[in-house]
């Protein structure tokens, strides 16, 4: 699953920074966005934007960034998104999935037929 949301995410920078910057530096879980990708704060709004329509509003990364201290945000790596992103959509399934229902809850089966009432009159 990480690595999904590692590529997806690579797919977004690529849309938001170009192909032909990231051809020079694969974007690994490692990769940090400051340092290595030198991403500034408008291409950061676009890629919350981005991770919104992909993911719902779930993901909030001005949110997570907001969790952070300057030194935590400068630092952050792509992993630390990806980590992110996958606790996040793991709940939202685990919420969403219907629990099976135990047989001993299960609706009763549908009882016999009763004779007819005609039957019983006589």
């Amino acid at each position: 699953m990480a690595t999904d949301i590692l590529a997806e995410i690579t797919g977004m920078l690529v849309e938001i920074v170009g192909d032909e910057f990231l051809l020079t530096e694969e974007v690994t879980m490692n990769t940090t966005f400051n340092e290595d990708l030198a991403l500034e704060s408008i291409e950061f709004v676009a890629l919350a934007e981005l991770l919104h329509h992909r993911y719902g509003a779930g993901v909030d990364l001005m949110g997570f960034l907001s969790e952070k201290d300057m030194d935590g945000i400068l630092a952050m790596s792509v992993g630390e998104l990806v980590t992110h992103i996958g606790r996040i959509t793991h709940a939202s399934l685990a919420r969403t999935a219907t629990p099976a229902v135990p047989a001993s809850t299960a609706a009763p089966a549908a009882a016999a037929p009763s004779a007819p009432t005609s039957a019983l009159a006589g």
